[in-house]
């Protein structure tokens, strides 16, 4: 089987039944939104009990908002995480302080409005970096003709769906994607629309 050389992040997943579905399509990683305003919010004692439901082998990713690095780190050693999002405009200070208590990669989120949001991205220290529309999970796409200016990997989020992320993929080959409102129906994760998303991006490595 040829190997898929684009990553799929499915993020807000909150039920067995959402980690039942990851398992079968076996994404790169998987979201646990741990900010509270968030309706897809879980508990870290929510997300420690999906873990042990999860495939070893796909990584599970917290996505916070402004936390505390100890509680970061807290997840981050108890392995419910592998990896830990930051998507509340923690800026390098955030970082470095973060990195005194772990050693685990680090996701840095910026939302796209411009290109001095593209700039920042680039300078950022984290492992990787995910660019979205505003805060995240809202199903927006930001300016994409700013993706020329990328020049390091990067997670493409905002507005894909298995209708757009075909396309996306094709014209922009980010190195993955993430999608969370785009498999939802009424708020909740949709067994046939996370199937539909990662066979779309699947297509494009045939």
């Amino acid at each position: 089987m040829k190997e898929n050389k684009i990553k799929i992040k499915l993020c807000g997943l909150r039920r067995p039944c959402d980690m039942e579905v990851a398992n079968e399509l076996r994404p790169d990683y998987i979201g646990f939104v741990f900010a509270k305003k968030s309706i897809r919010y879980v508990s870290p004692e929510q997300a420690a009990s999906l873990r042990k439901l999860l495939n070893p082998d796909i990584l599970a990713v917290g996505v916070f908002v402004k936390e505390r690095t100890e509680t970061v780190a807290d997840l981050l050693a108890s392995g419910v995480i592998d990896m830990a999002q930051l998507h509340g405009g923690e800026d390098e200070t955030y970082m470095k302080a973060l990195r005194r208590l772990t050693d685990r990669p680090l996701i840095k989120a910026f939302s796209v409005r411009g290109e001095e949001d593209i700039q920042s991205a680039c300078k950022s220290t984290a492992e990787l970096v995910l660019l979205d529309a505003g805060e995240g999970g809202t199903g927006t796409a930001f300016d994409r003709t700013l993706l020329q200016n990328m020049n390091r990997p990067y997670l493409l989020a905002g507005g894909l769906d298995a209708s757009t992320v075909g396309e996306a993929v094709k014209r922009w080959r980010p190195y993955g994607v993430d999608v969370s409102s785009g498999i939802e129906t009424d708020g909740y994760k949709d067994a046939e629309k996370m199937r539909a998303f990662v066979r779309a991006v699947r297509e494009t490595e045939r």
